[in-house]
């Protein structure tokens, strides 16, 4: 009998050394920092759905000096996480990057102004000074003012674009009148810092006719000549959803996950929890792109004013190859 049991334990560790073996890897370059924001594919690793889908993934945090895209074209991802803008500007500037899956259907992107400015509406901002990103996020405020016939020259008739890090100083110590903020972070970082909402004024991008599609997923175009690498690709996409559906679930221990992810340990528990609260609220209802969405995103792009992002319309800049598999 116990050699019998110890044939069976023995069969059950090389079974699953064979799955162990027989695991793809594949690599997740995200847009920015640890944090709830992507709080869908640290659950999806977390609670074992990547392995499930015979993936072992490995999940590489981004920040202000790492650029997705050229990671990504210098093969040290297989898929990453970008917004539309950014990915479009780099698909014409020669890098054939291409959306594979939408999870975020709805823009977080608002324009948080001090109301002692005197700011009370978008045409306002004429003569004061604008506090935006350079990240990719530059790009629907310069449409913005573009259609407000607003330029971007820092006359009295026009508007300074400041050049702002990722935090809400400049605000807070009135270097700009107004900056740009997602709904999910630097907005409620204003509110910790002490201005109350009494204090300021919002202007929600997707209000103003101008939003663009935010955290989406990319590959290259050539992987995806691959059908071995789409079917993999669907298995992450199926994964993901699952872990995002679960994150939207249980917002709070979905944030208690991304923390114990933080290699940094910068993260506070309030933050994200109430990050991942604001991040539910933009997820679809699937991850295949919508396309009234992307075309809305491209004519925003298009008519940035004199210094567009794109210059012309976008050829094969979406696949729905990889979410078809999972119907």
């Amino acid at each position: 009998m116990k050699k019998v049991v110890k044939g069976i334990v023995s069969g059950a560790f090389m079974l699953a050394a064979s799955q162990a073996m027989a695991a793809d890897d594949l690599t997740l370059q995200l847009k920015w920092v640890t944090q709830a924001q992507f709080a869908g594919y640290y659950v999806a690793k977390d609670k074992g759905f990547y392995e499930e889908e015979g993936l072992n993934v490995d999940i590489k945090p981004g920040g202000p000096d790492v650029a997705p895209v050229q990671v990504l074209a210098g093969g040290g991802a297989d898929v990453m996480v970008d917004w539309l803008p950014s990915a479009l500007a780099a698909r014409e500037k020669g890098v054939p990057v291409v959306n594979i899956a939408q999870p975020f259907a709805r823009s977080g992107l608002t324009m948080v102004c001090r109301k002692e400015t005197g700011i009370t509406k978008p045409e306002d901002f004429k003569g004061k000074t604008l506090g935006t990103w350079f990240f990719g996020n530059e790009y629907p405020l310069y449409n913005w003012l573009s259609k407000l016939n607003l330029p971007r020259d820092g006359s009295a008739e026009g508007v300074t674009i400041q050049k702002i890090g990722f935090n809400v100083d400049p605000l807070l110590q009135k270097q700009a009148d107004c900056i740009t903020a997602m709904t999910y972070n630097e907005y409620w970082q204003v509110i910790d810092a002490g201005l109350s909402q009494d204090d300021i004024v919002v202007f929600n991008y997707t209000d103003e006719g101008v939003a663009t599609l935010e955290d989406g997923l990319y590959a290259l175009e050539d992987k995806l000549e691959d059908p071995a690498f789409v079917d993999k690709m669907a298995r992450f996409v199926k994964a993901s959803m699952k872990g995002w559906q679960w994150a939207k679930e249980n917002p709070g221990d979905a944030a208690l996950i991304v923390l114990d992810n933080d290699a940094t340990g910068a993260q506070t528990e309030k933050h994200q929890k109430r990050m991942m609260e604001e991040i539910a609220k933009l997820l679809g209802d699937g991850p295949a792109l919508d396309e009234a969405s992307y075309q809305q995103t491209v004519d925003t792009l298009l008519q940035a004013g004199s210094d567009p992002v794109i210059t012309k319309k976008p050829e094969g800049a979406f696949t729905h190859a990889v979410t078809d598999k999972l119907k």
